[in-house]
Formats: C-alpha cells, structure tokens, sequence
C-alpha cells in the first residue's frame, strides 16, 4: 500500500509535539477550574492569564494592531465568526442592517449572513476580480450610512489570495457605524499582514500545528457582541463556559512557535510552490488558478475538461490527499472562488487545491509530480 502523500495542510494541521507537551503539561498541572476561587482553581486562571497576555502580544506584534483588543476563545473559527457577525449585527441593528462581504468567505461566514438576511437584513456580496482579489472600488461605493459590518477574508482559502486588507480598513474607518471583521484563519502564523485598523479577527490554531476544537476571536474592546451562548462565567462576558486551560496554554505555544519559525517556513515552502508550478506548467490542459504568488502555501488548479472530483478520486488511488475546495464547502457544486474570478462554471467544476507545509517533503512532491503525470495521462486521452 502506497504511503499517503498529505497535500491539505490549509484544511487541517498535524499537531506539533512541542504544542501537544505544553498542552499535556498544563492540564497535568493545573486541572482546577480557572473559575473557583481556591488555590488551585487561582493557579490555573493565573495561568490562563499568563498564556493570554503572550498570546495578546505576539497578535499585536505579528498584526500591527493598534488600540485595546480583548481576546474571546471560543471553540473554533466558526465559532468566532458566528459571534463576530451575529453579535455586532444584533448589538448595533439600530444603527443599520446593511452588511458587505465577498464570494471568498468561508461557509461559517456566508452562512450566518445568510441567516440574518432572512431576519431582514440586507447583505451585498462584492465582486472579485480576476486577479482573485475582492473589488475594493465596489466596497467604496456599496458603503452607506447604515452600513454595520464588512466581513472580507486576508486569504482566500480555495485560491490562496492575499486580499488588500489594509485598503478595505481605510475605506471602512470613515464610517463610525461600522465595523471590520476579518477572518483571518488561512493567514495568522503563515503570512505577515497588517490590521492596523480591523475591529475584528478570527482565527484558530489548528491551522498553524496547535490543537483542533479551539479558537478565538479577537475584538475592540469597545465592541459589544451579542452572546450566541448565555449562562457560566468565563475569561469573557461574551463566551460563557469553563476556560480550557491546556488548550489555552496550547495557543500559546503554537503561536509562539509559528511566529518565531515564520519566515524560514515561508522561504521553504515558497521554493516548493515554485517547483510545483514550474512542473505543472508542462501540461497544456492544467489551469492555475491561484495567481497571487505571495503566498505559497495554497495552489488552486485544475485539469480542462476533467471533473475535480474525478481527478482527485484517480489521484487517491495512489495515496494522494488534496481537497477540491474547502474541507467544510457543500459537496458536489463548483468551486465558489474560482467562478467569482472567472465566471467559467467548467473551470470552477475542474477545480482543486494543493496546501503545502514546511513539512512537506521534495521528494514527496516528486512522487507527486509522477503520480500526477500517470493520472493526467490516463484522464485526457
């Protein structure tokens, strides 16, 4: 049996030994509930506590924020997403129920603005590019006086680009109404970004080696959310429930190491894009289509004329992992990205993606590039 060549990193992350130590440690150590007030129930908050303030400064740090943030966990990134869209709009409908956001968001982001249009508000979904960037003139001009909340992504999960965050944060600071929220999962511990003027951000750790069922969301503290779960103290008003210290102490060391490994992961991986590309690119019928070259760790392609979801089955055979979209997109339907930048339903249909990791192996994209070479052969003649 073939050994599986892993190629799905941006959907989930093998977790590092380092993270899973800290994680073991901290829940051997202080097993008291961070919400008692004996001692070691104090142990365990001022641990919390401690974890949360490094995990606070290197945010800051790595995301250029500026102003008093508050640091909300929750259970993952669709999670946070949920309570960042559904809580600012129920907080503030008075001031409006106009929402602006893109064709690249995740489903826990389209799916609650689905849910609260049918409550009656009212959502524009701005056009992408075809460079696959969303149209920053057409958030200048959707933007009005009642407008509550722009939710745009920093990347794309599906195509990988890098969206012009610090130019929609511009736009959206000369509203007082409204508020930005980024979901920022397919970025945070991979890519430098800036967020300098972002009210909101997501983001969960499994992404970077840490820990799965955890996340946190990230908000001005001068925000009020409307809670999605009521009852329990916990490190926020906003998120009721006893604090999980080993996943908490967990972020923490996951972040630490993604941040402090960033740039070197960033080099290598770039260098494994680049060969993928240029081995790709000696196939007349391979369509890339992830044209931001800045961020190596996702590649969006496909095979004219052949179904991804027939590529990738051939391509399982051989112990192959990628995704033909997002691992928690709807099934059977075109890839969401790819048709919003080139409004080719064939090509959207054909479409599938690589992520890549510093754990990815030259020799594995080699076998790679021979298995594909097989499948490639045997699909189009």
């Amino acid at each position: 049996m073939n050994k599986e060549i892993y190629l799905d990193y941006a959907a989930n992350t093998p977790v590092d030994r380092e993270v899973l130590r800290a994680f073991d440690e901290a829940t051997m150590q202080y097993f008291g509930n961070p919400n008692s007030t004996h001692k070691l129930g104090l142990e365990a908050k001022n641990r919390i506590d401690e974890a949360s303030s490094n995990i606070m400064n290197c945010i800051q740090s790595e995301l250029h924020l500026n102003g008093n943030f508050e640091m909300i966990y929750t259970s993952g990134s669709s999670e946070s997403n949920n309570l960042a869209i559904k809580g600012v709009c129920r907080t503030y409908r008075e001031n409006g129920r106009h929402i602006i956001t893109s064709f690249l968001e995740h489903s826990s982001v389209s799916g609650p603005l689905s849910s609260l249009k049918d409550q009656g508000y009212e959502v524009d979904v701005v056009n992408i590019l075809p460079n696959g960037k969303v149209d920053v003139q057409a958030i200048r001009e959707l933007m009005r006086k009642d407008t509550v909340l722009v939710s745009i992504c920093s990347v794309d999960g599906e195509l990988g680009t890098i969206q012009p965050i610090e130019e929609i944060a511009q736009i959206v600071k000369e509203y007082p109404n409204c508020m930005f929220h980024v979901d920022a999962t397919q970025s945070i511990g991979k890519i430098k970004m800036n967020f300098e003027n972002v009210d909101l951000i997501t983001f969960a750790p499994h992404k970077f080696y840490g820990l799965n069922g955890f996340g946190a969301l990230l908000k001005r503290k001068e925000i009020v959310l409307e809670p999605l779960i009521h009852g329990g103290t916990s490190t926020s008003l906003y998120r009721s429930g006893t604090p999980v210290t080993g996943q908490i102490v967990a972020m923490e060391k996951a972040l630490e190491l993604a941040i402090q490994e960033e740039d070197n992961r960033f080099a290598y991986v770039s260098s494994l894009n680049r060969y993928l590309r240029e081995n790709l690119a000696k196939y007349d019928k391979v369509q890339i289509n992830s044209l931001d070259e800045r961020n190596p760790y996702i590649l969006n392609l496909g095979v004219k004329e052949v179904k991804a979801t027939d590529f990738k089955k051939e391509l399982e055979k051989y112990g192959v992992c990628v995704s033909i979209k997002s691992a928690c997109s709807v099934t059977a339907t075109p890839s969401r990205s790819v048709m919003a930048m080139t409004k080719d339903r064939k090509r959207a249909f054909s479409s599938w993606r690589i992520s890549l990791s510093h754990l990815t192996t030259k020799e594995e994209l080699e076998k790679f590039m021979e298995i594909f070479d097989v499948c490639y052969q045997s699909m189009t003649t």
